[in-house]
């Protein structure tokens, strides 16, 4: 009898970590990208792409809600196209890389809105830390792998910053920068 209560209240306790369906996701880094794109000169648009970026998702797949992500994005390899401009980007007059070499965004909330996600978050961008909302579509369905066999799942996700928010280009006025910094993330996420 004793052996019975015993067994019984090791499943009460188990109950409820067995019922969490949560997954670790991990970033595949070929197909991982964090764009940027910032009006110039009030007449045409430039774009660019950070480098490599590192991110790991917790996935609550009975509750989407309830899942978080963190990422680390590389400003130091940050590439525009245009080697020149790509070197001045880097300056202290910029993203100043050679001291803040990275970024962080990590989730504070997920929300569902109409067919896709709302994540708040922070994010530190040369050495500023402020609240940023994603505007996310996904996950997608998993996919498996065709070599590992892991699912991949993915996200395409949009976000406004404000670049004097961050304290980037300050020397720059709207009239040569505009102020308002287009962030897209395109993430394919491998359950580890």
């Amino acid at each position: 009898m004793k052996l019975l209560k015993l067994a019984a209240g090791v499943l009460a306790v188990a109950a409820p970590f067995a019922m969490a369906q949560t997954s670790t996701y991990k970033s595949d880094p070929p197909h991982t990208e964090v764009d940027f794109t910032i009006l110039h000169l009030g007449v045409s648009h430039v774009h660019g792409r950070f480098g490599h970026v590192d991110a790991v998702l917790t996935l609550d797949e009975k509750d989407v809600t309830k899942s978080s992500v963190k990422a680390t994005i590389d400003i130091a390899g940050l590439s525009t196209g245009e080697s020149a401009r790509d070197t001045h980007l880097k300056t202290p007059d910029f993203f100043d890389a050679a001291q803040y070499s990275s970024a962080t965004f990590e989730s504070t909330s997920v929300a569902k809105s109409g067919s896709g996600l709302k994540v708040n978050g922070n994010l530190t961008l040369h050495g500023v830390t402020k609240p940023v909302v994603l505007d996310v579509d996904g996950p997608s369905a998993p996919v498996p792998d065709m070599r590992s066999k892991k699912p991949h799942i993915g996200f395409s996700a949009t976000t406004t910053i404000n670049r004097a928010d961050f304290g980037i280009g300050p020397k720059f006025g709207t009239a040569m920068l505009g102020n308002d910094v287009k962030i897209n993330i395109e993430a394919d996420m491998v359950q580890q």
